[in-house]
């Protein structure tokens, strides 16, 4: 079964057993699914999908950490239990020391020295770790390993 055909199910069980809250975020999942679709006129796959995902994960964290400085508990929360229902549909995530170690060959693979080549070393990760990794995480490994860390 395709993610999609998984997040769709998941909106209709989550409609029979009245779970407003997870279904108002598989519903803004699937928008924003239908938007990438019609906006890029593509049929997304899975790790198009993931993409999304990932996208909307990273803009709750955003949210949920601005939602906390400003003292709204409420707010983060509701973005927090966001948060719980996207990352069901995302693949497992690799570990602090699988991203050194990949980042680490990759960077050895392209021969890539100094922080000039930060970009070129960002584009090969990019697309072998997209979705099994956090992209920070891999930024950040990416950032060590070219300054020699």
């Amino acid at each position: 079964m395709s993610l999609k055909d998984q997040i769709t199910e998941d909106m209709k069980t989550a409609m029979r057993a009245k779970d407003s809250e997870r279904l108002a975020t598989i519903r803004l999942l699937m928008a924003a699914m239908k938007q990438k679709e019609v906006d890029e006129r593509v049929e997304l796959d899975d790790a198009m999908i993931v993409g999304v995902i990932d996208k909307m994960v990273k803009q709750r964290k955003d949210s949920v950490a601005a939602f906390t400085q400003g003292g709204r508990a409420d707010l983060a929360d509701k973005e927090s239990a966001e948060i719980k229902v996207l990352e069901v549909y995302l693949p497992q995530r690799m570990g602090v020391e699988e991203i050194t170690a990949e980042v680490k060959a990759i960077v050895a693979e392209l021969g890539a020295k100094g922080p000039g080549d930060m970009g070129k070393v960002m584009g090969a990760v990019k697309s072998r770790l997209a979705g099994k990794a956090d992209m920070g995480q891999v930024s950040a490994a990416v950032k060590a390993a070219l300054s020699g860390g």
